[in-house]
């Protein structure tokens, strides 16, 4: 069987966007961007595109199964890049080889992730210590892929010192879009956003760009896109808060009406997202630890006291959950959710720093 099968994407064109105007993409998310998931994003309104969670690549390492599920399976009609983290270029390219097997839009390279745990392995954010490794990293995965090859990255390690040089690796391996996280690694997801270091790639690199970071709305996203001059928006965590925000967003910069949910719409969300992302065979306080992470951010929204997220944090039970719920959302059920997060309302106490654990629920794309 030859390298790369006749079927192999080919076409260095971006798919088209699900209207005219900026892009949209769906963060890849540890733990979280799975095909439940973008199942999810679909039903409520789909990015342009979506990221999978990234493929662990090292001498012993296949692609993960329930990673490519989230490609061979996904029927939401939008296209779908198989990001990677690693910086073996031997087995990057040979997991490239592999992946370009199954119907993905392009291959993405992990650039960005703060979590210790993976920096301190010299992948993800930690190659941006290290322009001469990224140079060849770049060189090797461009020649293997022959369709879109795309990267996210942030603007640096613990200073910005190697950004412009990394931008000019970017142009020089002819990346065909790169998504921008406005933080160095060191910066986790604390600080504010640096959106003028976007603006400096969407000024000097030739392909497009994504702004990603605190995009918290449409209204926001609106304001990065005019600050920035981004080709469009990547939205990670503020995705699981308001599963509406790609179509809102999309409203927004039409012109048109925004959807505006209320908490009734989140209370069906919210059991909809417990349906959909229980697996088979998963224990029901298992599965109840992880919706309380999905609800740590939808609860950002619900109530500027952050009541709803004190008695969903102490929820041990399938009933208990959403006895919380429908206390929270349904005694006002024609109430807005609010477009925004409410001052002072936090995901998770200590939630904004990297964990020591990996790229997590905790520890995601904004």
């Amino acid at each position: 069987m030859p390298d790369v099968p006749p079927a192999a994407p080919s076409s260095r064109v971006l798919p088209a966007p699900l209207q005219p105007g900026p892009l949209s993409a769906l963060a890849p998310m540890q733990d979280v961007t799975d095909l439940p998931f973008m199942r999810l994003m679909a039903h409520y309104g789909a990015p342009d595109y979506y990221f999978t969670e990234f493929f662990r690549v090292h001498a012993q390492s296949r692609p993960e199964k329930h990673i490519l599920r989230s490609i061979d399976e996904n029927h939401t009609g939008r296209p779908v890049f198989a990001q990677l983290i690693g910086e073996d270029i031997g087995h990057m390219v040979r997991t490239v080889r592999e992946l370009l097997h199954h119907p993905v839009a392009g291959i993405d390279l992990n650039m960005g992730c703060p979590a210790p745990k993976i920096y301190k392995k010299n992948v993800g954010g930690g190659l941006l210590r290290d322009p001469a490794k990224i140079d060849s990293l770049l060189g090797a995965l461009r020649d293997a892929v022959p369709g879109l090859f795309t990267v996210k990255m942030r603007i640096g390690f613990d200073s910005t010192a190697s950004y412009e040089t990394v931008l000019q690796l970017i142009d020089k391996h002819a990346v065909d879009l790169l998504s921008v996280h406005g933080r160095t690694v060191k910066e986790g997801y604390r600080s504010e956003v640096h959106y003028d270091f976007i603006a400096t790639a969407a000024r000097s690199v030739r392909g497009p760009v994504l702004a990603n970071g605190n995009i918290t709305s449409a209204a926001k996203a609106a304001a990065v896109l005019a600050e920035t001059g981004a080709a469009g928006v990547m939205i990670g965590r503020h995705a699981i808060r308001n599963p509406w925000i790609f179509r809102q967003t999309r409203e927004h910069l039409a012109g048109a009406p925004v959807f505006a949910p209320t908490l009734a719409d989140v209370r069906e969300y919210v059991d909809r997202l417990y349906r959909e992302t229980r697996g088979p065979g998963i224990p029901e306080h298992a599965h109840v630890a992880k919706m309380k992470k999905y609800l740590n951010f939808v609860g950002q929204s619900v109530d500027a006291q952050g009541a709803f997220l004190h008695d969903m944090r102490r929820a041990m039970t399938e009933v208990e959950l959403f006895a919380v719920c429908d206390r929270h959302l349904l005694s006002e059920p024609a109430r807005p959710f609010a477009p925004e997060p409410y001052a002072g309302v936090i995901a998770r106490p200590n939630c904004e720093s990297p964990a020591a654990d990996g790229c997590s629920l905790d520890t995601i794309s904004a």
